[in-house]
């Protein structure tokens, strides 16, 4: 006889010994026996407890912080539990995730430290008997290349890019600057795929409407925020000090912000350069300044797809069996002083 699934964490002589006490139990004699057959079925069966945690890599960032929001949310009208953990390192992660297990979680929901961890956290995930959808960034595998076989809730990181590099073109054809002048300071972070996606599909797109490839610069950031982009743009302004006007990208809001701020300090503002983020959540109190900077808009993400659907699609599986899709993309809308106000209250981020 071999013995169920959720039977095998027991010792072997404990297990055997409640299948007993099931069988004498089911098998039993007499009225005991006649009573129990005629209860009703609900009473012998107890509806699944559903519990889902939900890690994210930067607990303090805006960004999380509203996943979190809409994790809770979706918990709420499910009824479900969701526990959240700040996972900041690879270490922090395959511990979160065996004390979510020992708590009775069934799914994790991970937005990764390093998506170099993919095959780790996969392979924790399967010993523990959690399931696993990743969000935001999707895993690396050993080959280095996406695995595609792990559920996944991500951005269309590519197309967002192309959106950014084709707003830029048009205020650069709006306010009539040419391209002998005009040159673009893409703050980049290449050590993440889905960075590397943001900007080179925005990249792309000024080159498809013929910004020539010598007047595209990159600015390697060290780290991905708002200092980090600071010091790598003002190297490269040093660099290229005869650009009068700038466009400007980057893989998230603070890349840009950090780039205007350097940009600020040489005496350019929102009359000689023009920048696009992306997230769409760090950027609010530039967007509120009296004053317009070189800030000109974002790309808002989906926050609340990313924290309501995840859990969604993860509860559903637990529950109902329903097992979601490996490969989920959300896109953007732009943002800017014109219309951010009525935007983030129709996405559910303000009041």
């Amino acid at each position: 006889m071999t013995l169920p699934a959720h039977f095998s964490r027991f010792s072997p002589a404990f297990a055997w010994s409640t299948l007993l006490v099931v069988a004498l139990l089911a098998t039993g004699c007499g009225k005991k026996s006649e009573s129990a057959s005629t209860a009703p079925s609900h009473v012998a069966s107890k509806a699944i407890q559903v519990k889902i945690g939900f890690l994210v890599k930067q607990p303090e960032e805006p960004w999380f912080q509203l996943e979190w929001l809409f994790a809770d949310q979706a918990a709420k009208d499910l009824g479900f539990t969701v526990v959240k953990i700040g996972a900041t390192d690879g270490e922090k992660v395959l511990n979160a995730m065996d004390i979510l297990a020992a708590g009775g979680t069934q799914g994790v929901v991970i937005c990764t430290p390093d998506t170099r961890l993919g095959p780790a956290i996969v392979a924790k995930a399967n010993s523990v008997n959690l399931k696993l959808l990743s969000v935001d960034d999707q895993f690396i595998g050993a080959d280095g290349q996406p695995m595609k076989n792990v559920h996944h809730l991500g951005i269309s990181a590519g197309k967002i890019g192309e959106n950014v590099g084709q707003i830029l073109a048009g205020e650069m054809k709006r306010r009539g600057w040419t391209t002998a002048d005009t040159a673009l300071c893409a703050v980049t972070f290449e050590e993440l795929a889905t960075a590397k996606e943001r900007t080179e599909g925005a990249i792309n797109a000024l080159l498809a409407a013929g910004l020539p490839a010598n007047r595209i610069f990159k600015a390697p950031e060290r780290t991905a925020d708002i200092p980090g982009s600071f010091d790598a743009t003002n190297v490269l302004l040093t660099q290229q000090s005869a650009v009068k006007h700038w466009l400007v990208c980057s893989t998230n809001d603070n890349g840009v912000l950090g780039a205007v701020r350097a940009l600020e300090g040489r005496g350019f503002g929102a009359d000689s350069a023009v920048g696009i983020g992306i997230n769409g959540t760090d950027c609010i109190t530039e967007l509120e300044k009296n004053k317009p900077t070189a800030f000109y808009g974002s790309i808002l993400l989906s926050a609340k797809s990313h924290g309501y659907q995840t859990t969604e699609m993860l509860y559903h599986w637990i529950k109902d069996g329903i097992e979601p899709p490996l490969d989920t993309r959300t896109v953007g809308v732009l943002i800017t002083r014109d219309n951010f106000r009525q935007i983030l209250k129709e996405q559910g981020v303000r009041n």
